[in-house]
């Protein structure tokens, strides 16, 4: 996968970890874009150690245009079944995995960091990442007026040499920008995301990333980050309908499932993982939101 260090990694459920998988531009290029195809990709993958078929925790966004032919892979615990028109979007941190091999899908493949897009579709993407769908088919018109912008920008990306450093990065980041604009608008048409929130659930949500392995108190976090509880549960609500201490245990327990379902990890060992003191209390824990202990999802999702 693009961006892989080049560290050879454990992939599959034997892993103990799930592999990060890091950006890292292409050498001789400026770092921000790369575009590829599928082949290139899984060679990219193979390269640096970890093979699309494993899954992986890429540190930046993906986007996959399909133009022809069928592709499967899956996002965290949602397979998906992607076909001419489609686009997925795949953001930092999900686990990704390609079950199979691509076989004859043609498909065109965006990767880049957080930051690299505008400050202001920066700030858009965001708030966007709260959508649920990720995968968004254009009515055929929008979709024809889409893959012409990709098209340009396949062709700009191609173009290293035809423009001034500066004036070249600065066009690719405005064609990119465009095209994430329009998915976030085809997948929220109403702008039902929640822009609310504002800096404090802002770096909130950057605490809870860092520590939710340490603690799961809302008291802690708004300590560190020097607010109190109730602006940490306003702001939190405001950005997401929810509040603070249902967001910090959505987040341990979506990490539990990845580890459940991706590593050979024992739910004692993933309890101390995530942060709890006693396997007994992760395994309250995990039945109290899923209905299942640990061990029967695990047996579950691998039937």
């Amino acid at each position: 996968m693009a961006g892989l260090g080049a560290a050879s990694v454990a992939a599959g459920p034997a892993a103990s970890a799930i592999p990060a998988v890091a950006y890292r531009p292409t050498p001789g290029r400026p770092p921000g874009l790369e575009v590829l195809d599928l082949p290139e990709l899984a060679a990219r993958a193979v390269e640096r150690g970890r093979p699309l078929t494993g899954p992986g925790r890429p540190a930046f966004h993906l986007i996959i245009a399909v133009r022809d032919g069928g592709l499967r892979c899956s996002v965290d615990f949602t397979a998906y079944e992607l076909g001419p028109g489609d686009w997925l979007w795949v953001w930092p941190g999900q686990v990704l995995r390609f079950p199979g091999d691509p076989g004859e899908c043609r498909a065109t493949v965006l990767v880049f960091p957080t930051g690299f897009p505008s400050a202001a579709t920066d700030a858009l993407i965001r708030d966007a990442e709260y959508v649920p769908y990720r995968l968004v088919t254009p009515a055929p018109a929008r979709q024809t007026a889409l893959l012409g912008l990709l098209d340009a920008l396949v062709e700009e990306h191609a173009d290293l040499g035809g423009l001034a450093l500066e004036a070249y990065v600065e066009t690719l980041r405005d064609l990119l920008s465009v095209i994430l604009i329009r998915l976030v608008h085809l997948a929220d048409p109403r702008r039902q995301t929640r822009a609310g929130g504002g800096k404090p659930f802002h770096r909130f949500r950057q605490a809870v990333e860092e520590g939710f392995g340490r603690t799961h108190r809302v008291e802690d976090y708004a300590a560190e980050l020097g607010y109190s509880p109730r602006t940490l549960t306003r702001a939190t609500r405001a950005a997401l309908g929810c509040g603070a201490k249902r967001y910090i245990d959505d987040r341990v327990l979506l990490e539990a499932k990845r580890l459940l379902i991706h590593t050979s990890l024992t739910p004692t060992a993933i309890s101390v993982r995530i942060g709890f003191a006693y396997p007994t209390v992760f395994s309250a824990f995990f039945r109290q939101h899923t209905g299942m202990t640990p061990t029967e999802f695990r047996c579950l999702t691998q039937t």
